[in-house]
């Protein structure tokens, strides 16, 4: 009888430097930016997993990896009489692997001998950098039931995302008969899909790969090890390669999906969360999200207008008005401070008074937004000192810029982690 938890294993790619998402990831992993005030991004993929009934869950890691390794460390323990993990395998360097991870199927050609270890059917390989929602053991059945070698994840998109994306198209039955990554603009036209009357209605008519593969366990060693061991990423080489010599189905996904690839993205997916109904659902208690339990006292607010926003555990809100922003764990902010439109990712710790006076003699700020500030279209980023009336004003009226406390990206501005702000500093 077929168990989705005894012949599944997961496999969440780490990601690597993230130089997209600088500076968020100058200190970071992007699995380890923390989304929504109180979770990272690797608890989305880990979650789905747990949601579907797959718990051994292989995360592999190479820069910038030590907050990511802490952070799995503390969150997910199983039962002492569950079979269940969650294990890092960080890069490293073998006798017959001198290099660190090359690209996504290299990664995962690497830890091939840690991960046989296991018994298991299939090989569920996910992102460490999405944010979505889905039913993965739907998938695995899919894949049994049609006797496929690889399953794809597929999404309908649009003629302006389409060219980020490996696109792809199949024939009746969903069996891929073509793929190629990353198509330029002019020739889009050829790799029009049906992908259903309302995503035709919305002009998604293109079939994306979310980068979510699903592999019986023979295929993937033969391909990793014998027909294509110099292959280093399964979307530039391993799935255009294999459609002619396996069974390669797509399964399309019609759900909420964004790839965090980017600030904009970045800033984008959390802002939605404000949303009287958003698209990616935290209160579905059936998709439940998984993070770090905290032992913080409830959040206080006191002399604030809310309007959209989001307020995560241990708060200290004292503004006069905040709207369509997420506040993280810890956040403080002072009198008579206006927020809009901002992502402020909290604190790691709360100062003593004792600290705070101590700091205030030497003009240090306290941890947090200080008083009378006004801040729009923002990113304050972990352990930030906004001193006393300082105003950023976000928008596309600003050009792009990396300074030592902030960066400009897309009219965004996102001040970098711990970065002190005297009082008065404008943006």
């Amino acid at each position: 009888m077929f168990s989705i938890t005894q012949s599944v294993i997961s496999v969440v790619l780490g990601g690597g430097a993230g130089t997209r998402l600088y500076p968020l990831t100058a200190a970071r992993s992007k699995p380890a930016v923390p989304i929504a005030g109180k979770y990272r991004l690797v608890d989305i993929p880990i979650s789905n997993c747990i949601n579907s009934r797959i718990n051994r869950i292989f995360v592999l890691t190479q820069f910038n990896s030590a907050s990511l390794n802490k952070h799995i460390k503390n969150t997910y323990h199983f039962s002492a009489f569950s079979t269940g993990f969650v294990d890092i395998l960080a890069a490293e360097q073998t006798p017959d692997n001198p290099g660190w991870y090359q690209g996504t199927a290299d990664a995962v050609r690497q830890c091939l001998r840690h991960i046989a270890n296991n018994d298991y059917e299939y090989v569920l390989i996910l992102s460490g950098d999405q944010l979505y929602q889905m039913d993965f053991e739907a998938m695995i059945n899919a894949h049994r039931e049609k006797g496929a070698d690889i399953s794809i994840a597929t999404i309908p998109v649009g003629d302006r995302e389409a060219p980020e994306f490996g696109i792809l198209k199949a024939n009746s039955e969903n069996i891929i008969t073509s793929f190629i990554e990353k198509p330029k603009k002019d020739i889009l036209g050829e790799w029009v899909s049906d992908t259903g009357d309302e995503m035709r209605n919305q002009g998604r008519i293109y079939l994306a790969s979310m980068g979510i593969y699903v592999f019986s366990r023979s295929v993937l060693d033969r391909l990793l090890k014998d027909e294509y061991a110099e292959a280093t990423d399964f979307g530039k080489e391993i799935m255009p390669n294999s459609i002619n010599n396996y069974k390669v189905v797509s399964y399309q996904y019609d759900g909420y999906w964004t790839d965090i690839g980017n600030i904009y993205s970045f800033f984008e997916a959390n802002l939605a969360l404000t949303q009287d109904i958003p698209p990616f659902n935290l209160f579905d208690k059936t998709k439940t999200v998984y993070t770090r339990p905290r032992m913080l006292p409830p959040g206080k607010i006191s002399g604030t207008t809310l309007e959209k926003t989001v307020v995560a555990e241990g708060a200290l809100v004292f503004a006069s008005r905040v709207e369509t922003s997420v506040l993280g764990i810890r956040t403080r902010i002072g009198h008579g401070t206006t927020v809009v439109s901002c992502y402020l990712m909290g604190n790691d710790y709360y100062e003593t008074l004792e600290e705070m006076a101590a700091n205030a003699a030497k003009g240090i700020p306290k941890i947090g937004i200080g008083e009378r500030c006004y801040i729009k279209n923002a990113i304050v980023d972990k352990n930030c000192r906004i001193g006393n009336d300082v105003r950023i004003n976000g928008g596309p009226h600003l050009e792009n810029t990396d300074h030592t406390l902030y960066t400009v990206k897309d009219g965004i501005v996102v001040v970098k982690k711990g970065a002190i702000l005297p009082d008065g500093f404008v943006i």
